[in-house]
């Protein structure tokens, strides 16, 4: 389906959920809480550019004897995403709220991993969102959020087409942790958005698919980006730049 375009070449009538494609991305603003690390300048990254095997994952709950519809569930968890994350995990959203083109900053530990990285908001409707990784994050590829109706009740899901973007993400995965620390994260996170609408002894139904088993050699230099090694540098070098900023606004205040 399309839409006209006064003689112009007719565009998809979804085309204003989908994000315009960008070379890397821009933090516009500053957003409160994050580390200024991993996200602006890096390029967002599909499942071509990672790494590891690929995997899709579905994740779903259904909201049994709830009223809402998949509109109104999508509208709330929009409204209040980071809300819903594990304790420890947090995400930054842009002022705007999530639509096509904005940028969230994410916190989150991962399989004893601690890194700050962030999403792009790729594609948004009424009844589903999708993020894109960018370079350094553990995965490259596409997480949607969506609701839909399914046997007289609102079924809330979430899918992930993924590969580990690098070795090191590989490796977790590989061993077991990584794939068990994902898991968890997005069973909490279904368990604590039914619970907002009632739905106290949700059970998260899941499957998962290796869609390609192999590994893209040719992606090994991904590991230069890795968000948890950069954020870890961030971390340990923190007092160096505290001191730093501490005598350039000594310096500032003699000037002045």
């Amino acid at each position: 389906m399309t839409k006209e375009t006064n003689g112009k070449e007719p565009l998809p009538r979804d085309a204003a959920n989908w994000a315009k494609p960008v070379d890397m991305l821009n933090i516009t603003e500053k957003q409160a809480g994050t580390a200024p690390i991993n996200v602006a300048g890096r390029q967002p990254v599909g499942v071509v550019q990672g790494f590891g095997q690929m995997w899709q994952k579905t994740y779903r709950i259904r909201l049994s004897g709830v009223t809402a519809q998949p509109a109104e569930v999508i509208a709330v968890w929009k409204q209040h995403f980071p809300e819903f994350w594990p304790k420890g995990n947090r995400f930054f959203g842009p002022i705007t709220g999530i639509a096509p083109g904005e940028i969230g900053v994410i916190n989150v530990s991962m399989g004893g991993m601690k890194l700050s990285t962030g999403v792009r908001v790729i594609y948004a409707d009424d009844e589903s969102f999708t993020f894109m990784t960018p370079q350094g994050h553990m995965f490259a590829g596409w997480i949607t959020f969506s609701a839909f109706a399914e046997d007289g009740a609102t079924a809330v899901q979430v899918q992930a087409l993924i590969r580990a973007n690098d070795p090191i993400y590989e490796m977790g995965f590989r061993m077991g942790f990584g794939h068990r620390a994902e898991d968890e994260f997005w069973h909490n996170t279904l368990k604590a958005l039914a619970r907002h609408f009632g739905v106290v002894n949700g059970m998260v139904a899941q499957q998962v698919e290796c869609l390609d088993p192999r590994v893209q050699w040719s992606r090994i230099t991904n590991i230069r980006y890795n968000a948890a090694i950069h954020t870890m540098i961030y971390q340990i070098t923190a007092p160096a730049r505290w001191v730093l900023n501490l005598g350039k606004r000594a310096s500032r205040e003699t000037k002045g």
